[in-house]
């Protein structure tokens, strides 16, 4: 649902310079020093990113998931490490406390993410629980006005920089579903909260994840999410439909950048006389590109859409995820044939793309993960 067109226009334009003028000429930096320069962030933070999808009333702009989707088809037409700065304080790292969170929680938490002052992390993998979520062993024990915390989240999104972390852990720890899992809000600094070394990854640079380990930490009542234990599956599961179109929108904003730099290296490259977009091979990838890019936006529209409408998305955001990343993928396989040996080396940039878009088929749950999904979800709806 897009709420102003005329106001949603002039954001989506800033964006675009904002990533045309300022980003993009930081991404080599960013990959050289793995840091976002604070410059950069600050005025990331004066922009209002980091509260786009936070409510009005705590400081943000409260975008509808259709006015997100359509911003991070902008977002994500850089270096990833730009749109992970601002992503958990717009999704996982914010969205349990939206969604389910006290009134105090509320406006305890929520201005300061809006502002940038806090960043936000989304604490749910673990060494042993990734894919199957449910299995976490992270327990919180209650302990007069306080909960008791032992155990490690591992791959934790932005943990390093992090004030705040929304925490899955196992309430009854007796119990082996679902049903035992609750969420807790923990702020950095907590004594018994620590920091693993900041993971060295494939791609992604600029983009920092590390281990959290809790050791006897001691987490005010007050900051169970809603007060209520045995929800924080179903929170998290709520999160993830967010997310799951988010980095949808993101990985096809990827493609879209990877094609238009695959287009213009082949319409300046010329072998055997001519400009290599000449050749029928080469516009049959730049083609399939295309196409697989406008089936993903419209997917995603629809889906975000469907959700502003109230409806349950579980199966639509997982087709989106699923299909987007994967189609990701593959343009960035072909933007690298496309720039043939340049396409292998760091200076032209595509060889980075190349590795920073592998991990979206992965995170926010892999390829597998959403077909499972999916099939239950269409089994759900068969059987009514």
């Amino acid at each position: 649902m897009i709420r102003s067109e005329e106001t949603l226009n002039l954001l989506l334009d800033s964006i675009r310079r904002f990533v045309r003028e300022r980003l993009v000429p930081n991404e080599d930096t960013v990959a050289e020093n793995d840091q976002i320069p604070a410059a950069l962030l600050q005025e990331m933070k004066d922009l209002g990113l980091f509260g786009m999808c936070l409510p009005e009333e705590y400081g943000g702009l409260g975008l509808t998931m259709e006015e997100e989707v359509l911003a991070a088809f902008e977002l994500g037409q850089t270096s990833p490490a730009f749109r992970s700065a601002i992503g958990s304080n717009n999704g996982i790292g914010s969205t349990g406390i939206v969604i389910d969170g006290t009134s105090a929680q509320k406006e305890q938490y929520l201005p300061r993410l809006a502002s940038g002052e806090l960043i936000g992390s989304f604490c749910l993998t673990e060494p042993e629980a990734g894919s199957d979520a449910a299995s976490l062993r992270t327990t919180a024990i209650r302990d007069g006005d306080h909960y008791v915390l032992n155990g490690t989240k591992r791959f934790i999104t932005n943990a390093p920089e992090a004030g705040l972390f929304t925490v899955m852990a196992r309430t009854d720890p007796a119990g082996k579903g679902a049903d035992a899992i609750s969420a807790f809000v923990v702020e950095a600094g907590t004594p018994g909260l620590s920091l693993g070394k900041i993971d060295r990854k494939m791609g992604q640079k600029g983009a920092h994840t590390c281990d959290v380990m809790f050791d006897q930490c001691r987490v005010p009542a007050a900051n169970l999410i809603g007060e209520r234990e045995g929800v924080g599956f179903k929170t998290a599961m709520k999160v993830l439909d967010k997310g799951r179109l988010h980095i949808a929108a993101v990985a096809t904003g990827a493609a879209e950048r990877m094609l238009a730099d695959a287009l213009r290296y082949a319409t300046e490259r010329r072998q055997f006389g001519q400009p290599i977009v000449e050749f029928e091979l080469v516009q049959a990838m730049l083609a399939d590109s295309r196409a697989e890019i406008y089936a993903a936006r419209c997917m995603i529209v629809d889906a975000a859409r469907r959700r502003d409408a109230g409806e349950r998305v579980t199966l639509e955001a997982s087709c989106a995820k699923m299909f987007a990343t994967e189609m990701c993928g593959r343009v960035a396989d072909r933007a690298v044939q496309i720039f043939g040996g340049a396409g292998y080396m760091a200076e032209y940039g595509i060889e980075r793309f190349y590795r920073d878009v592998r991990l979206f088929r992965i995170y926010e749950g892999t390829t597998q993960i959403q077909q499972i999904v999916i099939a239950r979800e269409m089994r759900r709806r068969f059987e009514g």
